[in-house]
């Protein structure tokens, strides 16, 4: 079998879709039906294959994508089943990055829900060709027709019903697939293959209306089959197939399939289409990649001649064997305890083990080629998005982009032994996931940890205790205030101490001034005649320095000040830089005492995106918030609103606006400056 056969019968798919929408019992069917697994697990039981952490099965979500692999009709299916909370939408992120195709699950009774928009659009930017799979076709209220008109209308996709079900509801008891013109019925819930049959009489009318629909939106995407369908002469399933293959992958048409996971029912076609429909690595544009230092294009095909390329898409700690990168070959071929180049650092590397992952069990292999998604043992360095590649022919990918953080959380060891513990743990958490951002604050004496929502931040606290044994305090951050003066203000120090021998003596003279937003801190010297000699004037402006530390308001930090040295004397014996410095930072103290100091706190820059119809809700929040709209454009049925919101009113935000939103709404926030705070935070202090 040659080369190109092999990588024609591989599919790299990932199953997306907002949560609770059935991937996971999607994976676990396919995976029993593919002969990979023999006993079926279930979701609420905990028993599932890719929901094999802890905190997965107590709170029956995908909290990580889990990678797993099936044989389908000679085909290979390299498959990722993705989280669907919103939380978590890194994992699908850097799944998309390196799948081939999708396929997009919706629960047939809520149609397109929130957290499928998020998907769809980051399917979008990969450019990855999906298939639908409309499951739950048996709960009440399901209905495949509002699923379409909601895929249409939410996502503005082009989709086409491949199948359409044999009953609703209750009575949901099979598939007829229009393409084969044969309807297939599962007589009981169990685990059995459907008996093949002609449509059923009732159902005869709904189909030629469905079918006809179908051809018609096929035959729209190729001149040959248009000019055949307009001459109205039979066009061949095969015909149909390959039309619809090519308009899926140039992402012209969506196939739809339906089904019930739960109950077995329509699995088996829903791999035939995956089989069918979706890309192998063939079909895919070859992969553009830089050359590093020049920069130049290069050009990568999915070739197992071509020089090796991969990139790493995911980091885990196995308890096992230790740190596992998970890698998409693009191009060429790597064999175990090879020496490869990370082209992204410029060290090189070598591949320990490879082993391909069936969830958390492992399958050492000799080899892999390109097209193949696997693991490896022995990169210690190599962390998302880096490229791996052949050190003699080296190329950089594209990497991968996260979303920044938006939720904050202070954590504190309960215990000294904890102390060196929380600052490891952390590190190997943020090394696995790159949306958890980990910073020490001096300022406040606080470890912050940043993630995508309470939810996410929740999980790596879980994390933490039950696998790094770390026992932590958790709390709100303390937001890092700031002071200002307001008026300018003369301020004298003296250090006057006779002890035993030598005293200390001290004098400075000082005047002040506020300066302008983000100026920061000046210091000049205007002492005349000698009255201070040169070797005293910097201990002053470091008392000086040392005095701004703490305000006079809060105890906060003092910004944007200028600081004039004007006048000052000293003693021949008893003067000393500790002295003048003592000096300095009385006369600070003493000038900010008449300076009118404000309060000062952080502002940060808002840009939220909202559907319409919440726009009053998400403004009326924001008005709580103290927040001051700059303005909102309008993007056909979405607002854009930016806005400068004080840190203090923004902790919580992201479920506040999840909430007010039904979860469609998206946000980010970046520090802007520090304004003067009203009297109501000063007296919350």
């Amino acid at each position: 079998m040659s080369d190109k056969s092999v990588l024609e019968k591989i599919r790299n798919i990932g199953y997306i879709a907002h949560i609770d929408a059935g991937k996971t019992t999607v994976t676990e069917r396919t995976l029993f039906f593919a002969g990979r697994i023999y006993k079926i697990g279930n979701v609420d039981e905990g028993t599932t294959v890719t929901d094999y952490m802890a905190q997965e099965r107590e709170r029956g979500i995908t909290i990580k994508a889990a990678a797993t692999a099936a044989e389908w009709r000679g085909y290979t299916i390299n498959i990722i089943d993705t989280p669907g909370h919103v939380d978590f939408t890194a994992e699908v992120e850097r799944s998309l990055r390196v799948l081939d195709g999708g396929v997009v699950v919706f629960d047939a009774e809520a149609g397109v829900q929130p957290q499928s928009e998020t998907v769809w659009r980051q399917a979008d930017r990969y450019n990855v060709p999906r298939i639908c799979f409309v499951n739950k076709m048996d709960r009440i209220g399901a209905s495949l027709q509002r699923t379409l008109d909601s895929i249409v209308h939410r996502l503005g996709a082009n989709p086409v019903a491949i199948q359409i079900p044999v009953g609703q509801e209750d009575k949901f008891r099979g598939i007829i697939d229009l393409i084969d013109e044969k309807a297939y019925i599962y007589p009981t819930s169990t685990a059995e293959s459907p008996v093949e049959g002609p449509v059923p009489p009732e159902f005869q009318e709904e189909f030629k209306k469905y079918r006809a629909k179908m051809v018609e939106k096929i035959a729209e995407t190729d001149d040959l089959l248009m000019v055949k369908y307009l001459e109205e002469k039979e066009i061949a399933k095969e015909e149909l197939r390959a039309a619809l293959r090519k308009a899926t992958i140039g992402y012209r048409l969506v196939p739809v399939v339906c089904g019930s996971a739960l109950r077995h029912r329509g699995v088996q076609p829903l791999l035939d289409a995956i089989v069918h429909y979706l890309p192998s690595p063939l079909d895919k544009p070859p992969i553009k990649a830089k050359a590093p230092g020049t920069g130049a294009e290069v050009i990568r095909t999915a070739d197992v001649a071509s020089p090796f390329a991969a990139l790493v898409f995911k980091v885990i700690g196995d308890p096992y064997i230790g740190r596992l990168a998970f890698f998409r070959v693009y191009s060429g071929t790597v064999k175990t305890g090879a020496m490869v180049l990370n082209a992204t650092t410029g060290k090189r590397e070598r591949l320990g083990r490879i082993v391909k992952m069936h969830a958390q069990h492992r399958e050492e292999v000799a080899q892999v080629e390109a097209g193949d998604i696997a693991a490896a043992v022995g990169l210690k360095n190599a962390t998302t998005g880096d490229t791996i590649c052949d050190e003699n022919d080296p190329v950089v990918l594209e990497s991968i982009k996260f979303p920044e953080p938006v939720v904050s959380l202070a954590v504190e060891p309960k215990s000294r032994a904890d102390q060196d513990k929380l600052a490891d743990s952390l590190n190997k958490l943020s090394d696995e996931d790159p949306t958890l951002k980990v910073a020490f604050d001096s300022e406040v004496g606080q470890t912050i940890i940043s993630g995508m929502g309470e939810l996410h931040l929740e999980i790596i606290i879980d994390r933490m205790k039950r696998e790094h044994k770390v026992e932590a305090n958790v709390g709100r951050p303390k937001v890092a205030y700031r002071e200002a003066i307001r008026a300018p203000a003369k301020g004298e120090g003296r250090l006057v101490r006779q002890t035993g021998g030598h005293g200390q003596y001290g004098h400075a003279v000082i005047e002040i001034e506020p300066l302008p937003r983000g100026e920061g801190f000046v210091f000049e010297d205007k002492v005349k005649g000698g009255a201070i000699p040169r070797q005293f004037i910097n201990p002053v402006k470091e008392g000086v320095k040392e005095a701004l530390a703490t305000g006079p308001v809060g105890g906060y930090p003092v910004m944007d000040v200028k600081v004039t040295l004007v006048d000052g004397s000293y003693h021949d014996v008893d003067s000393s830089e500790m002295a003048f410095k003592v000096a300095g930072s009385m006369a600070m103290k003493d000038a900010m005492a008449r300076a009118k100091g404000v309060l000062l706190e952080p502002i940060m820059q808002l840009e939220l995106i909202t559907p319409g119809e919440f726009l009053g809700d998400v403004l009326g929040d924001l008005g709580r918030r103290r927040a001051q709209i700059k303005n909102i454009e309008g993007q056909g049925e979405t607002q854009v609103v930016r806005a400068m919101v004080p840190l203090g009113e923004s902790f919580g935000y992201a479920g506040t606006i999840r909430s007010l939103s039904q979860g469609r709404a998206a946000y980010s926030m970046e520090f802007a400056q520090f304004e003067e705070a009203p009297a109501s935070v000063l007296a919350q202090r």
